[in-house]
């Protein structure tokens, strides 16, 4: 299962420290920490949130009716992408296809990681017991293939949105756990927080308020790389005709559906595949250029 924490994220998150107080960062100051290369990640990650967003409701018909242009018809002015085995435009099925390569992706890494950050914190502040129950209970997962966990849930409870949903968060949980575990761990064990429980603070208010704002940063970062995971899980889920079902389609299903045709109407599949490279890329351009991570890089304290 790929729920191991990257080394890029725990080498980044190797020390962490209650930020100062009083100090705001603006969105121009955020992005001043950002190369050409980051901002050009995050121009091609909102370009596709969008897509998703207001893609189909842009679109003047929908792709799910049969096309009426020629099948594998080339790149022109008519069909900017050309156009797929059914003669259906390729622009508008990526467009429409974002909603759920991107969507379900979004929700499934929202679930999983905000599941695994709540149970990390749960077990840090918690009992010895506790700790080692989630750990061991969550390490009996992390020892299954997330592919086969995947063919196994998609064949005993169908491949509906919500259970892709479901079982993609299942299986990135223990990942997002072990990162936020590791760091609220380290925080617990700070004078701060062994002060706030002198004065009687709760569980709850040591949980979110004294760890949780600490360990915020790292675990955006750690979302962006599940959110990459997710994506590559679903789409190859997809090829393999286990993912999103006709009449909707995601980008993996619109390589599938049109690999046959490769040499005639090669437009088809590699157009999908590219979706599916820009959008990892440019999250992972994101998450390289977080200005608080290139400022650990940098040396800075």
């Amino acid at each position: 299962m790929e729920s191991s924490t990257p080394s890029s994220v725990v080498n980044a998150t190797a020390s962490v420290a209650p930020p100062p107080q009083g100090r705001r960062r603006g969105p121009l100051r955020w992005l001043s920490g950002f190369s050409a290369s980051g901002l050009l990640g995050l121009a091609v990650l909102l370009f596709w949130l969008l897509a998703a967003l207001l893609g189909p409701w842009l679109l003047s018909h929908s792709t799910a009716a049969m096309g009426t242009s020629n099948v594998f018809a080339p790149i022109s002015a008519t069909h900017w992408l050309g156009t797929d085995y059914l003669g259906r435009d390729m622009l508008a099925l990526i467009i429409e296809g974002a909603r759920y390569t991107v969507g379900v992706a979004l929700l499934a890494t929202l679930l999983a990681s905000g599941t695994g950050t709540t149970l990390a914190l749960l077990a840090a502040v918690s009992g010895r017991w506790i700790d080692a129950l989630l750990s061991r209970g969550l390490d009996t997962l992390t020892a299954i293939p997330s592919k086969m966990f995947a063919l196994i849930m998609v064949a005993g409870f169908g491949s509906s949105v919500p259970m892709l949903v479901v079982t993609a968060a299942i299986i990135y949980v223990p990942g997002a756990y072990r990162m936020a575990r590791s760091l609220a761990v380290n925080i617990n064990a700070l004078d701060y927080v062994t002060v706030a429980r002198t004065r009687g603070e709760g569980t709850l208010y040591i949980m979110l308020r004294e760890i949780l704002p600490n360990i915020l940063g790292p675990m955006l970062a750690d979302l962006g790389l599940r959110f990459v995971y997710v994506v590559l899980l679903l789409a190859s889920l997809s090829f393999l005709g286990l993912g999103i079902q006709p009449p909707a389609a995601d980008w993996g299903s619109l390589v599938r559906e049109n690999i046959g045709a490769l040499a005639m109407g090669g437009a088809s599949v590699i157009v999908p595949a590219l979706a599916i490279a820009s959008l990892t890329i440019a999250v992972n351009l994101v998450i390289d250029n977080l200005p608080g991570r290139a400022a650990h890089e940098r040396g800075a304290r």
